[in-house]
């Protein structure tokens, strides 16, 4: 029988080497943006020509991208950024049906856990696009404003892209959470909605610019 404390023990060994390796790997990055999105979406979607259209821009700006390294919007996003100087950062996941990192990175970790990954596409973004997905990326759109709205991270630029797929949901923010008052009105201008790539390259980029004014030297790494 498997001693529980000990595995126990164990795990946290575990967390402790994906951090650091984690840290070590992604510590002279410089500015990224974290891309997220649904990995279903095949070449011939408008989502999929988007974000390699936007990572492509990102990465000639000498922008890295991060994405979870996996297929759909992520493996879009690093193609994009892939032949540019821009580094393109892939960050799998161990899942039960098993997600192959794609061919577009120089850089790619696997994690065991999740809540580790989160961290670091959080901590060396200057800002998020999340174009449209699933269960996943609501999970990150949502925790993104949290921790913008809470203070534990600086704000930074949250970019929905997509106005057919994520208007509804907006709808209901404002008419549900606002309109029952489990949200401020201030806290719906915690994220962009666009529908251009070029809409969302201009608030980056505006972002990007006016933290190097305002922190000169700060490599902008979050600390949630």
């Amino acid at each position: 029988m498997e001693d529980l404390k000990t595995s126990e023990a164990w795990r946290v060994f575990r967390i402790q080497a994906e951090l650091i390796d984690g840290i070590e790997t992604l510590n002279e990055l410089g500015p990224a943006v974290s891309v997220f999105g649904g990995a279903r979406f095949t070449e011939d979607s408008p989502y999929y020509q988007a974000a390699v259209t936007l990572a492509g821009s990102l990465g000639a700006a000498g922008i890295a991208v991060i994405t979870g390294g996996g297929p759909g919007i992520m493996e879009a996003a690093n193609r994009g950024c892939y032949p540019t100087e821009g580094k393109s950062v892939g960050l799998n996941i161990e899942l039960p049906h098993e997600q192959h990192p794609n061919p577009y990175l120089d850089l790619s970790l696997t994690f065991r856990y999740f809540f580790v990954r989160k961290l670091m596409f959080v901590k060396y973004a200057i800002g998020y696009v999340i174009f449209p997905g699933g269960f996943g990326t609501m999970d990150e759109f949502f925790e993104s404003l949290t921790l913008i709205q809470t203070g534990k991270i600086r704000r930074f630029p949250v970019v929905l892209y997509g106005k057919d797929y994520w208007e509804g949901l907006i709808d209901w923010m404002r008419e549900k959470m606002l309109g029952q008052h489990c949200i401020s009105p201030e806290d719906l201008d915690l994220f962009h909605l666009v529908d251009t790539t070029e809409e969302a390259l201009d608030i980056l980029l505006d972002h990007h610019e006016r933290s190097r004014e305002t922190f000169p030297g700060d490599r902008r790494r979050q600390t949630p």
